[in-house]
C-alpha cells in the first residue's frame, strides 16, 4: 500500500466502495485497510464523529492521533479535523444502548501503520508527497502520510530568503519535499533542492530582457531582487523602494562563474498579496544523494549532501 497525506483517499473508488455498507466496512476491518471519511463533529469528550450512510463511526479521543494518549500532542490536533477528511482503521463494531450499531475507528492505528510500513523506510534524500497543514513564522508543517506531520523550516523552503512561509505556501497546498534528516520516526523536510540549480533557473533569462521580480533585501552595496524562488539578482541602490515590493527589472548581465545577475530596477510598486502559486519543480526523481546549486565553473561551491 502507498501512503499519502490525509485527504488523498477520500474520493477514490476503492474508499467510496468500502463505505457503502456495513458488510464492506467489515471487510475493510478484516483486511486492515486504511479508509477516509469526513469528520462531522468533535464531541465534548473530544471524540471525533464520522457519519456513514448506514451507521455512525466514532474515533475515541485517545485514538484521535499519535501522541494524544501520551500527552505529547495537544487536543487541537483532533479538534482541527472537524469538517476535514480523517483516515482510520476499523477496529470493531459496538451496540449502543439504543440498539444501534456504531463503528469503532482509530486514526492513531492508521498513523502507526503508516509509520511502520512507510515512514520508517524513509532515508535522507527521499523525495515524498506532502500537504501543508499549517504555517508559522519559523516554517511550515506538512502532512507526509495519514496525518503524520513534519516540519519544513523557513530557511529550507527556497534559496531566495523570505519573510514568512505564507509567501510560498497556503494551507492545503500539495507539494513535494525531500527528507532532510530523520531521528527515530521524526522527519525534518527540505524543499529548495527541488526548485532547480542556479544554472537551471538562470537559463530562463537573457540579458536585455525586462522581467518581474520581488525586492527581498536592501544592502549598502545593492538591492537583492528575487527572479524565481531559487534565483536572485543584484540591482543598484535606488530611493523609495522597500522589501516586499513587486519590481520590473532590466537584466544587464548574467555572470555564470560569479553566480551573479546584474539588474536595473525600472519600477517598484506595492501589490496585493495573492495566494501563492503551486511550486514549479526541476527535480522529478524519488531520491537525491546531493544537490549542487552552484554552476561547475563557479568560484563558489554550494551544495546539500543527504547523509544516511
Amino acid at each position: 500500500m502507498k501512503f499519502y497525506p490525509e485527504g488523498h483517499y477520500i474520493d477514490t473508488f476503492e474508499n467510496r466502495a468500502a463505505l457503502q455498507s456495513a458488510a464492506a466496512l467489515s471487510e475493510a476491518m478484516r483486511d486492515k485497510k486504511i479508509l477516509e471519511a469526513r469528520a462531522v463533529m468533535c464531541d465534548s469528550s473530544h471524540n471525533l464523529i464520522v457519519e456513514f450512510n448506514f451507521m455512525r463511526g466514532i474515533i475515541p479521543r485517545e485514538d484521535g492521533a499519535i501522541g494524544i494518549r501520551e500527552g505529547t500532542v495537544r487536543d487541537i490536533a483532533i479538534i482541527s479535523r472537524v469538517n476535514r477528511p480523517v483516515c482510520f482503521l476499523v477496529e470493531d463494531f459496538i451496540r449502543e444502548n439504543d440498539g444501534k450499531i456504531t463503528a469503532l475507528l482509530s486514526r492513531r492505528a492508521a498513523q502507526e501503520k503508516c509509520q511502520e510500513e512507510y515512514i520508517s523506510t524513509l532515508v535522507p534524500g527521499d523525495v515524498i508527497d506532502a500537504r501543508i497543514t499549517h504555517i508559522e513564522p519559523f516554517g511550515a508543517f506538512a502532512d507526509i502520510g495519514c496525518g503524520v506531520v513534519s516540519l519544513l523550516p523557513i530557511d529550507a523552503i527556497s534559496v531566495s530568503r523570505i519573510e514568512h512561509p505564507r509567501e510560498r505556501f497556503s494551507v492545503g497546498m500539495d507539494i513535494k519535499a525531500v527528507v532532510k534528516s530523520k531521528e527515530n520516526n521524526r522527519i525534518t523536510l527540505s524543499h529548495k533542492e527541488l526548485l532547480g540549480t542556479w544554472e537551471e533557473n538562470a537559463a530562463r533569462f537573457r540579458p536585455g530582457e525586462t522581467v518581474s521580480g520581488i525586492i527581498r533585501s536592501m544592502e549598502s552595496y545593492g538591492v537583492f531582487v528575487e527572479l524565481t524562488p531559487n534565483l536572485a539578482g543584484l540591482a543598484e541602490v535606488r530611493e523609495n523602494i522597500f522589501p516586499g515590493q513587486q519590481a520590473s527589472v532590466f537584466i544587464k548581465n548574467i555572470l555564470h562563474p560569479r553566480m551573479k545577475i546584474k539588474l536595473i530596477i525600472i519600477d517598484a510598486f506595492d501589490a496585493e498579496i495573492s495566494k501563492p502559486s503551486p511550486p514549479e519543480y526541476f527535480f522529478h526523481g524519488s531520491h537525491m544523494d546531493e544537490f549542487i546549486y552552484s554552476p561547475p565553473q563557479s568560484e563558489k561551491y554550494i551544495a546539500t549532501e543527504f547523509g544516511i
